[in-house]
């Protein structure tokens, strides 16, 4: 790796252990066995190198998330028994990846100081919406987007919801089975139309 992928690297490791507000210039520097110069030259402060660490890690939960729904979206069996399979998947994702999910909270509610950042999630939560309606109910988005950003906005709020639970109390979380069968409930309290 060059310095640039080191630092990147060694940046997402410091996210990991120390959160992005507790990651100093220093500690990437140490991580990634690069100078503090490096830094400055590659990224030119260590906030932008700490929002590209971020990002990057969240592409890479991402893709990791789109490879298991999609392993779950071939399994045979009922559209119930995937729907556990994949939230019991995604809830394993919560507790092996915790500290990347509290990076976010505390950026979101920094958000307001923070504009390019809001710019980068705010792209992020759009491409997240188009992939989980294609992914848990295979629409395309080219045949109706609207419809796709909807019911991938509906899966966006019970991941963003679950991992909000899962930091504060895992011990109440609720489970996959807990997600399915309120699911049950609420869609039987909706009827038909």
């Amino acid at each position: 790796m060059g310095n640039r992928e080191d630092l990147l690297a060694g940046a997402k490791r410091c996210l990991m252990e120390k959160g992005y507000s507790g990651t100093t210039a220093r500690d990437i520097a140490a991580a990634a066995g690069t100078s503090l110069a490096a830094i400055g030259y590659h990224f030119r402060s260590t906030k932008a190198l700490l929002d590209a660490a971020l990002i990057e890690a969240m592409e890479e939960w991402g893709k990791e998330i789109e490879q298991t729904l999609a392993a779950d979206a071939s399994l045979d069996g009922a559209p119930a028994q995937r729907f556990e399979a994949t939230w019991t998947r995604i809830i394993e994702s919560f507790v092996r990846l915790r500290p990347l999910w509290a990076i976010q909270f505390e950026l979101i509610a920094q958000m307001d100081r923070l504009p390019e950042l809001r710019e980068a999630f705010a792209t992020a939560n759009r491409q997240a919406r188009l992939g989980l309606a294609a992914i848990f109910e295979h629409l395309d988005p080219a045949a109706d987007e609207r419809k796709a950003m909807a019911v991938g906005a509906f899966y966006q709020a019970l991941l963003g919801g679950m991992a909000a639970q899962w930091l504060v109390d895992p011990e109440q979380a609720p489970s996959a089975r807990d997600l399915l069968e309120a699911l049950r409930t609420i869609s039987a309290g909706l009827g038909t139309e």
